[in-house]
């Protein structure tokens, strides 16, 4: 199976989400945050980065759970720009 290429709206998407997780990341290190989400500190870096800007669902659950953040929070983030182009 071959993989569609991300759209420039997935691809914001992801540089939106990496900068939220960022954020809550806040004075914990990224190594800590990784761990505790059972992610590599490598992956964490490319998604805050957006240098994978469409992490998979469960690493994304993970995060959330390691950053206390509600899932749907996340969603919302990713989101934000497909809702405000749909609007337009």
């Amino acid at each position: 199976m071959v993989r569609q290429p991300l759209t420039p709206e997935q691809i914001a998407a992801g540089q939106r989400l990496g900068t939220a997780l960022r954020a809550a990341r806040g004075g914990r290190s990224l190594v800590e945050v990784a761990l505790a989400a059972g992610i590599s500190p490598e992956t964490l870096r490319k998604i805050e980065t957006g240098r994978l800007p469409a992490p998979a669902f469960g690493t994304v659950v993970c995060l959330s759970q390691a950053l206390d953040i509600p899932l749907a929070d996340l969603a919302d983030v990713w989101l934000a720009g497909t809702l405000m182009s749909r609007a337009s």
